[in-house]
This record gives structure tokens, sequence and C-alpha cells, in this order.
């Protein structure tokens, strides 16, 4: 339920605006790693004014909520589940490798936190159901199985507000990379030089061809 929650619209709106994504998310072109500040696009985005630009219909180019999380999902952040093992990979890849590494943590410090306060609401909104139900029974057998519930639902309300990392146990932490992910060079270099040695290969046969057909 976490990892469905956690790649939710409705999370994922929350955590953007919550952490002030808009501008990194929408206007970011590239990152500067002797500044370590991100390039932003300044007819997306005016740093200076803090002001949207507007395109050419005249709209301005503030990103809705749709395309935030759409940004996000297929760009940014990527989850992979080993069912084998029970553990979850969770990666965010960005242009500065100090905003990623601080997103991936804030991800999973926040889904943590969302779980963790929708269980004991959850939990305390039974305890309050269950304690009204006691008031109203008086056969003892009955108060004894609201009496053992109500202790299960308490003990609920204690471990999670006990347990910073409620759902998700973080094993290897997020760190800023010292090398980035992609593009991978080599291999567009040895597919652009398969590629051009395919074309190549075509072009020879086709002025051959060609050549055959006009003698």
């Amino acid at each position: 339920v976490a990892l469905e929650v956690l790649q939710s619209r409705v999370f994922l709106k929350d955590f953007i605006h919550n952490n002030a994504l808009e501008v990194p998310l929408t206007a970011a072109t590239g990152w500067n790693p002797l500044t370590n500040e991100l390039t932003i696009d300044p007819k997306i985005y005016d740093s200076a004014a803090g002001e949207w630009g507007t395109g050419a219909d005249g709209r301005s180019l503030r990103p809705t909520d749709w395309e935030l999380v759409n940004q996000f999902r297929n760009t940014v952040l990527s989850v992979r589940k080993d069912d084998r093992k029970g553990l979850v990979t969770l990666t965010v890849s960005f242009y500065s490798p100090d905003l990623a590494s601080r997103w991936a943590t804030a991800l999973v410090s926040s889904i943590n936190e969302t779980m963790r306060i929708q269980d004991v609401e959850q939990a305390q909104g039974r305890i309050s159901y269950l304690e009204n139900k006691l008031q109203e029974t008086t056969l003892a057998d009955m108060q004894q199985v609201f009496f053992q519930l109500i202790e299960s639902e308490t003990r609920t309300v204690m471990l999670a507000s006990a347990q910073p990392e409620y759902v998700l146990q973080t094993i290897d932490p997020a760190v800023t990379p010292e090398e980035k992910s992609g593009p991978n060079r080599k291999a567009i270099v040895a597919a652009a030089g398969a590629g051009g040695l395919v074309l190549g290969v075509i072009a020879v046969f086709l002025i051959s061809f060609i050549r055959s057909i006009k003698a």
C-alpha cells in the first residue's frame, strides 16, 4: 500500500508543492557543477523577478499539477520492488546530484510519515468506536473482547508513534553520486557507429543497384 501511495497523484502533488519543486522540474535545463546551481531557462521562469514566462498564445507557462506529477513520474522517480528479497529500490534522477539525493531521502521520510499518520488516525478512530461500544454493553464476555481490541489498537498507536521509519526502513541511504548515470556516451557513440555502418552498407548496395539498372 505504501508503494502505491508513494506513486499516487495525490501524494506526489503534495510532495512537489511542499518541497518547492515546480521550477526545478519545469524550467531547469542543466546543472553547473562548479556553483552547484541549476541552469534555469529564463524564457520559462524569470528567477530574478520570480515570475513565469508566457507562451506564444499568451498563456502562463506555470505548470499544472497534472503536468508536474507526470514530469516527476516519467523523468525523475523510479521505484523497483524485489518480491523475492522483499526489498524496494527507490531511484531519483535529476540534473543536480545533490538535489536528487535530497529528494530521495525526503520521499522516504514523507511516505513513512504519511502512512504513520494514516494508521494512527485509523487506530484512534477504532479505539473511539470500541470505547463507545464498551459503554453500551453490560455483558462481561463482550467487555473482555472490547478491552482486548482496544489494547491491540493502542499498541498500534504506540508502535507507530515510536518508529520514524514506520513502513520503509532505509538499508542503503541516498548519497550524492560522484559520476553521472546518463547519458551513456560510450553506448551512444557505439550505437551511432553501428547505425552509420549499416546505413553505409545500404547506401553502397542502393548505388550499385541503381547503376546496374541504368546499365
